[in-house]
């Protein structure tokens, strides 16, 4: 039964386009998908002990590189979105490396990526007179609407299909990363830097392993989240902000969880459009009061998030 569920789970949700098509469900549907795939890309790192609030930083570059090579270079995102993350890479390796070579760890690298994050945004809106700064940024539409080569389709069933199979995706390089070495190396790294080095493992070597894939990951996300709304700011894909509601979502839904992070996506998305519809403008900024709430009272009862903490009770229910 446990190996048949998934399955049917996995039919269910390909099917959803087929059967329904009101546009604003399957939007929000999308919306879930697509930051579900960013958050989970976030506790790759994130359950290791690696806190990073960078990420925000991570999901601009991606996001913007795409966008400028798009619209000044013609490049297809299928170029283009390659790209975004071997510069997202190149960012990661120039902050990661110093900070894992001079064991620069805890709050002290959290620091130091939360500043990442903000000097990304400052760097967006500075260069006004190409990424529009703070009043945002449209990708050029494709001159003859729907388009493979250009990644862009009107229609919500195709993104959802896409954002689908890229959710699965981060869900299938999440579960790989926990039956590998690499896990066991970076479990004993959070544990004891020296003694992990003394059996052996090459600290800063495995840190940059996950670190790399993560940023990558977010920047595969970004471009996914540009493509389908046309529009990015850098309010909405950097900066600070951006990286504390990603550790939010997956600290809520469970970090230690493959499928945590989609909770905490359910969670604040839902979370953000209630507010939306049901106050407005008036509710401008009370989705982030409320996730700084939320995120102290799960820290404190419940460290294991929702997910890991439901799990634990089944098992010793079981018992």
């Amino acid at each position: 039964m446990n190996r048949v569920l998934p399955w049917v789970i996995g039919a269910a949700l390909v099917a959803v386009p087929f059967v329904y098509h009101e546009p604003y469900p399957l939007h929000i549907m999308v919306i879930i998908l697509i930051w579900s795939f960013l958050y989970t890309s976030w506790s790759v790192m994130g359950r290791f002990g690696l806190v990073s609030l960078g990420h925000g930083g991570f999901m601009g570059i991606g996001a913007y590189v795409l966008a400028l090579l798009w619209n000044y270079a013609g490049l297809t995102p299928w170029l283009g979105i390659p790209v975004a993350m071997l510069a997202t890479a190149a960012i990661a390796l120039l902050i990661a490396y110093p900070c894992f070579r001079f064991r620069i760890i805890g709050h002290y690298f959290a620091l130091v990526t939360l500043a990442l994050s903000a000097i990304v945004q400052q760097v967006i809106t500075a260069t006004r007179d190409y990424t529009g700064g703070s009043l945002g940024y449209t990708p050029n539409p494709y001159h003859r609407g729907n388009s493979i080569y250009a990644l862009q389709f009107s229609g919500k069933e195709t993104w959802y299909l896409i954002a689908l199979g890229a959710w699965a995706v981060a869900l299938l390089i999440r579960r790989q990363v926990e039956r590998s070495m690499l896990r066991y190396a970076l479990e004993a790294i959070a544990e004891d830097e020296d003694a992990a080095a003394a059996a052996g493992v090459h600290v800063t070597a495995e840190k940059l392993k996950i670190t790399l894939l993560s940023a990558m990951m977010t920047a595969f996300g970004a471009a996914l989240y540009c493509q389908y709304q046309l529009f990015i700011s850098p309010d909405t894909v950097s900066g600070i902000t951006v990286s504390l509601q990603m550790v939010f979502a997956a600290v809520v839904g469970g970090i230690y969880v493959g499928v945590g992070p989609t909770v905490g996506a359910i969670i604040t998305i839902v979370l953000a459009e209630v507010l939306r519809i049901g106050f407005g403008t008036a509710a401008v900024g009370w989705d982030n009061l409320i996730y700084g709430i939320l995120l102290v009272v799960f820290i404190i009862f419940l460290p294991q998030g929702i997910v890991g903490s439901v799990q634990a009770r089944w098992a010793a229910a079981r018992q």
